[in-house]
């Protein structure tokens, strides 16, 4: 995610804005994830040494997690309960996806780049949507 697209995304006086916009880049980026994990679980997979019927079904729930927080970005003004659980969530994903490369995946070289490279996005994502909460009030 490069710095342009974020200062792009959080150029508005209301904070309420910022917080939608951050949560919809997550839906999109979660669920467009989550959909190449399920479309190509086996190649995928193969590519970062993770079980494919693994990835399958982190793909299913990548794809409904995004669903939510694309339905949360889409309300008015999304609930300041559902929008920790989203960052709280992206936080122990991050956390996990980061503790798999040790006690659980003998990953391929791609798999330890991608693997904390996403879990590295998901943080951020946890880190901006914290912040626009906050400054919501």
């Amino acid at each position: 995610m490069s710095a342009t697209l974020l200062t792009a995304l959080s150029r508005t006086t209301e904070p309420q804005t910022t917080l939608r916009r951050f949560l919809a880049l997550d839906a999109v980026v979660t669920t467009g994830n989550g959909l190449v994990y399920v479309a190509a679980s086996g190649p995928v997979g193969k590519l970062l040494g993770v079980g494919s019927t693994l990835l399958l079904g982190l793909g299913v729930l990548l794809v409904l997690f995004g669903a939510y927080v694309g339905y949360l970005a889409s309300r008015p003004q999304p609930p300041a309960f559902a929008v920790k659980t989203v960052v709280e969530v992206n936080l122990a994903w991050a956390v996990a996806s980061l503790a798999s490369l040790v006690l659980w995946f003998s990953p391929t070289a791609v798999g330890m780049t991608w693997i904390p490279a996403q879990a590295a996005v998901v943080a951020g994502f946890a880190g901006i949507q914290y912040l626009a909460l906050r400054a919501r009030g």
